[in-house]
């Protein structure tokens, strides 16, 4: 039998090459989101599980993004496919993600104005369960492959004034934070449309927070984009918070996204995917001590959430 021309052998090779080349990016694909599902804790017979990525056979330390889904603590999930491009996004950069379950405390309640212990009670539930799930890390940091000084907060909405409230909580030391093991600090925040709920004004802060990355349309009517307050009660959100920042010279990033609504809360984690991961370099493993301030106006772009807190919660 006569051998194949040379040049048919050279294009086999390269044919197969191309073919096991396609298999692994397609199975690197499949594969960058396994993941590793926990309970972390059992709060009022609530079954709280976490969803961990991006664990490898790799022992060295790696920082961890803690992430809380959107949905007004009356509904969403951990696992919602309009978190994936974020997810892949980190653990692409060789982060490890927990996404977390927390207590849904505004389910079936009514909340107004002058009636906002429900949803002080929300956050403070929803504070408490990141608490755990961040106890439920350092503890097993080795197991996963976690810097524990490197955890990152990050959050969606309601998921988003958790993280921003947990935040404000521990450089208040109050008594809920207490949960944390003393000396242990948060790396970073990474809000998604955030806020804080204030009883006593404008917050501020006993000790500086870390540094904070934020993103809210400027015409928001679900979370506030400035605040929205009676006396010293309200919610204070991000333009509000940003002031605060910017007098005390607190390191922050700000995108204030002009004329866009709640929608806010998922699109950057597709639109912004290089200006996170920038500030998590720059701000959080460089250190950088840097005050940005941006307003971001894409004409072409239409508000699509156009619901107002009045709308969910009043009706």
């Amino acid at each position: 039998m006569s051998e194949r021309p040379w040049y048919k052998n050279q294009l086999i090779y390269l044919f197969t090459a191309v073919c096991m080349c396609m298999h692994v990016c397609l199975f690197a694909q499949d594969t960058l989101l396994k993941k590793k599902t926990i309970v972390f804790a059992t709060p009022d017979t609530n079954m709280l599980k976490m969803d961990i990525y991006g664990l490898n056979k790799d022992t060295s330390k790696r920082p961890c993004i803690l992430f809380m889904f959107g949905g007004g603590f009356i509904a969403g999930n951990r696992d919602s496919k309009n978190y994936t491009a974020y997810f892949k996004l980190l653990v692409s950069h060789h982060f490890i993600v927990a996404s977390i379950d927390y207590r849904l405390g505004l389910k079936g309640k009514k909340l107004g104005m002058f009636n906002t212990k429900p949803l002080q009670a929300a956050i403070g539930m929803a504070v408490t369960d990141l608490y755990s799930a961040t106890n439920y890390l350092l503890a097993n940091a080795a197991l996963y492959g976690i810097d524990t000084s490197k955890i990152i907060l990050s959050g969606s909405s309601s998921g988003a004034i958790s993280v921003m409230s947990a935040e404000w909580e521990k450089c208040n030391a109050t008594i809920t934070a207490s949960a944390l093991p003393a000396g242990f600090n948060y790396a970073g925040v990474i809000s998604f449309a955030g806020a804080i709920f204030s009883t006593s004004g404008k917050p501020s802060y006993k000790t500086p927070p870390s540094p904070i990355m934020m993103f809210h349309g400027t015409k928001d009517k679900l979370v506030y984009y400035n605040k929205r307050n009676f006396l010293w009660k309200g919610i204070f959100g991000s333009a509000a918070l940003a002031g605060v920042f910017e007098k005390m010279k607190y390191p922050y990033y700000f995108e204030r996204v002009v004329g866009k609504g709640h929608e806010v809360a998922e699109t950057p984690m597709v639109t912004n995917q290089a200006d996170i991961i920038w500030f998590i370099e720059e701000y959080i493993f460089k250190k950088k001590r840097y005050l940005v301030d941006v307003r971001f106006n894409d004409l072409d772009a239409k508000q699509t959430f156009t619901q107002s807190a009045k709308d969910i919660y009043e009706r």
